[in-house]
């Protein structure tokens, strides 16, 4: 066996709509399935006994060593405390090759769990030992590494309950909610709104300690210190018991409260300056130590901190009643578990000594021995619930400190004897005010009901039940996708949206190209939705990136899918079929929201079948309006989008819009056929978004399928007195559709240049000239500058076989060169003639077109002799019939 790929899928998929690992497994005969491979299950068993029923997925109908790997890794995540239950095995077209795909929850985790998986396998294959319990802890350890805080997964977790999709941008807890402008930022329990000036002087305890006195807030006396002598000034000064801590610290670190001996202030004074070169002392303020947590301007939580403490059984240690306290298995080494593990340091061995103790001392049993005198939780300390108890006085007093620091969310430190009482009432006072609190001990404390502060963040950060998101439109099929995706945003633009978009010329926000190339994967559509200026998103959506890695999103509002053709990369990555093509394709529909829509070519079967995988609503498009799905979905009362010389949308029996097609420049007058389906899909898409109906005609008005606003995608020229077209197709239903395109253009001759994709079937290759052949005069053929795979010149060997029963083309000739290919069939174009230019480097091509053009207009015709001078040429002239 052997693992040759794995990729992850980040986004909903050709599997599913969980995150997950898909890998493709090389299996010898004998792993192909169980049966040849005598007690392979029963010694996997005994190193996994945990991996749970092994069972045909799918519509295998037997069990092989695929599935032993994918529910190995499927157990082996579950078992390491990871949240996953989806799996599947498809046996791809190759013998003994299957795709195993096994949901994630963290992406570094799933892979590892794949690797682990495949080591089981091969152990329980050679019969040799494998360390479970190693390969387990290896898991947990990098998923407690790499997943949220509990902080962080508090508040992704509000935000998922109310549909908000969320991304996190880094290894860490720095996550971004919503798209677009409706976008928000958190970094851990901190939110975008909060300026660094407010995170300053909460860091400044001295600060932050005169900002609360000047707004009434109640404060401990106190002073910062230059160095343990000073400290000790300080004290006496105080003249009671005080606090020692750092000037800037966070999270308790470096704080000791309730010193009352010098020894012991030195020992404080010490561990505050190892955290800050500013130590701050201050009035010990008796009582308990509460948290307060403000969000917006509202109290949402509140707990009673006790420090860490053991209680004496007269039998044991104190260092042996710690380490039982810390087998708890709530309490662990960082912040991933509700509680931290106590520590043994300086400060805990001060804190007994204090109280008569060491680290051997045996208390009697009851009493009550401290640790440290601040209750921090990272320092081991628990917490109580208390939200209930606090007197909206000190509830006010909480959130006037949070706002006079200038933070949005705040842990408002109190000591005081209660919170049922005023603190005035009691003597208590306000001791810190943290920036990006942490959250666990609210929503799991030791003792009482957790809260729901992770919902407190996102209802102050998305006000009115608002979701985050923007419209986004999913544009997908084998041909028309571009123009398609272009039209909508013009339309979108039209009504004033600020509007992203990918396609394969680019990825564009309103009028400016942000990159180049082919964008119309996942990776492009997520830069476009974490643009702050982009209102609204349109996203091409090709095989290619659906495979690597699904898409960008959960969810679109608008799913539109033009046709569904042979050519369009069959044999690729398994896709081997049309069949095969429209399963991945619909995945786009599969994941309409519920409250969306999709737009689909009703006189395609294949399409159109799509409609029963929708989520959402439907939207048929057709130019024959009396096709039998078109007239079942409108006697139904649903949405249609029809053609004779006007595109009329249609809903309950009643023509809602009307727009002649000589308002549509796309289509020239309607005699463009696959140009009027674009404009049509596009309609349908406006029409769901409830885009206002005067700004869709505009937009249609204006949009002109021109090399500035669709480049490759049928820009027609006049050159001469004839007709120049050049488009990008390149597969045989292009073809199909520009020869229909070509033949209501008036024309006395016709030449085609044209070249072929590499990665295509070579049947694919050849149908292209077969139709080529029935439609133009003459052929001119180059070879893509990229061969994708392909031996030299053996696309042009496809391309003439497919003019060998040509009906009439009577000429063809090859051309080494792109350029040169189109400035020979410029040479030789003459008035009233048309020449088709199947163009491979867009926008170079087109810049060569545009060069010549501009030579024509200054009169400065070009010439075969001129051509020749731009790259070597290569001309095999082939009479036909």
């Amino acid at each position: 066996m052997e693992v040759s790929r794995i990729r992850a899928l980040r986004g909903p998929n050709l599997w599913s709509r969980h995150t997950a690992i898909e890998a493709v497994l090389h299996c010898n005969d004998a792993e192909c399935a169980l049966c040849g491979l005598p007690g392979f299950e029963d010694r996997l068993r005994a190193r996994f006994p945990n991996i749970g029923p092994m069972r045909p997925i799918g519509h295998e109908g037997e069990i092989s060593v695929a599935h032993a790997l994918a529910f190995a890794a499927l157990g082996l995540q579950a078992q390491a405390g990871c949240p996953v239950t989806f799996t599947r095995v498809t046996q791809t077209v190759e013998r003994c090759v299957f795709q195993v795909v096994v949901e994630y929850s963290e992406e570094a985790v799933g892979r590892l769990a794949i690797k682990l998986a495949e080591d089981l396998c091969r152990a329980a294959i050679a019969d040799v030992p494998f360390d479970l319990p190693a390969a387990l802890e290896r898991l947990r350890a990098l998923d407690e590494d790499v997943r949220l805080g509990p902080s962080t997964g508090a508040i992704v977790h509000a935000a998922t309950a109310r549909g908000i999709p969320y991304r996190r941008l880094t290894e860490g807890s720095l996550v971004q909610f919503g798209w677009g402008a409706k976008q928000r930022r958190i970094q851990a329990a901190e939110i975008d709104r909060t300026g660094a000036i407010a995170e300053t002087i909460a860091q400044d305890k001295e600060l932050t300690k005169r900002l609360l006195d000047a707004a009434g807030v109640p404060v401990p006396q106190g002073r910062p210190v230059s160095d343990a002598e000073d400290a000790w000034a300080a004290m006496q000064e105080i003249g009671s018991a005080v606090v020692v801590k750092p000037q800037d610290g966070n999270q308790g670190k470096g704080v000791t409260v309730n010193i009352e001996t010098r020894d012991h202030l030195m020992i404080a004074y010490k561990a505050a300056r190892e955290i800050s070169e500013e130590v701050l002392v201050e009035r010990f303020v008796p009582g308990h130590d509460f948290r307060l947590l403000v969000v917006g301007d509202k109290l949402v939580a509140a707990a009673r901190r006790e420090p860490p403490h053991v209680l004496g059984d007269g039998m044991h240690t104190v260092r042996q009643l710690v380490a039982q306290v810390n087998n708890d298995p709530r309490r662990g080494d960082g912040h991933a578990t509700s509680l931290t593990k106590i520590r043994f340091d300086e400060i805990a061995l001060a804190r007994l000594a204090v109280q008569g103790f060491n680290a051997d001392s045996i208390p009697v049993a009851g009493t009550r021995v401290i640790l440290r005198n601040n209750a921090n939780l990272s320092t081991g300390g628990t917490a109580t619930d208390v939200t209930d108890e606090v007197h909206p006085e000190v509830a006010a007093r909480a959130v006037a400190a949070a706002q006079m620091i200038g933070l949005d969310i705040a842990g408002v430190d109190i000591v005081c004897e209660t919170m049922q009482k005023p603190l005035e009432d009691q003597g208590g006072a306000v001791v810190e005010v943290n920036a990006a609190p942490g959250l666990r001990m609210h929503l799991a404390p030791s003792y009482g009901k957790g809260r729901a502060v992770g919902e407190a963040v996102i209802a102050d950060m998305f006000p009115d039940g608002g979701d985050g998101r923007i419209p986004v439109v999913a544009v997908t099929g084998t041909n028309g996708k571009t123009t398609t995706v272009r039209l909508i945003a013009h339309i979108l633009s039209g009504n004033g949206l600020r509007t992203g978009m990918t396609c394969t010329d680019g990825v564009y926000v309103g009028e400016r190209r942000l990159d180049t190339g082919d964008c119309s994967g996942p990776k492009s559509a997520r830069n476009v939705l974490m643009h702050p200026d982009v209102d609204a998103a349109v996203f091409e959506t090709a095989r290619g990136g659906l495979l690597r890695e699904g898409l960008a999103f959960d969810r679109c509002n608008v799913a539109v899918v033009t046709n569904i053709g042979v050519g369009d990369h069959l044999g690729l990555n398994y896709i081997t079929t049309v069949e095969d093509l429209a399963v991945l394709k619909r995945v786009i529909v599969q994941n309409v929201a519920p409250d969306g829509m999709a737009v689909l070519n009703a006189a395609d079967p294949i399409v159109a079948k799509m409609a029963q995988n929708c989520p959402g609503a439907v939207t048929f498009f057709a130019t024959d309006r009396h096709h039998p799905v078109m007239a079942t979905h409108n006697a139904l009362g649903k949405r249609v989008v029809v053609e004779g010389n006007t595109i009329v949308a249609a809903e309950f029996g009643m023509v809602v819009q009307r727009i002649p097609l000589e308002d549509v420049p796309l289509t020239r007058k309607g005699t463009i056929s696959f140009q009027v389906e674009n404009a049509m899909a596009a309609v349908a898409a406006g029409w769901a978004l409830t885009l206002d109906w005067s700004a869709i005609r505009a937009s249609l008005k204006s949009f002109a399928s021109d090399a500035e606003t669709a480049p490759g995608r049928f820009n027609v020229f006049s050159y001469r007195g004839a007709t120049l077209i050049a488009d990008y197709g390149h597969n045989p239903d292009a073809i199909l559709a520009l020869v229909s395109a070509v033949e209501a253009i008036p024309s006395e001759r016709r030449t085609i240049v044209i070249s072929g994709a590499g990665d295509r079937r070579d049947e694919d290759i050849r149908r292209q000239t077969e139709i080529l052949g029935d439609a133009f005069d003459e052929v001119i053929l180059y070879q893509d500058q990229c061969q994708r795979g392909r031996a030299d010149g053996e696309v042009l060997m496809l391309l003439r076989e497919g003019l060998k029963q040509a009906k009439r083309t009577t000429a063809i000739e090859e051309i080494s060169g792109e350029f040169l290919a189109i400035d020979t069939a410029l040479a030789r174009i003459q008035p009233g003639e048309l020449c088709l230019i199947l163009i491979d480097q867009v926008e170079e091509a087109l810049a060569h077109i545009g060069h010549r053009l501009a030579e024509v207009s200054i009169e400065r015709p070009i010439s075969a002799k001129t051509a020749s001078h731009e790259t070597a040429v290569v001309r095999k002239k082939t009479a036909i019939g």
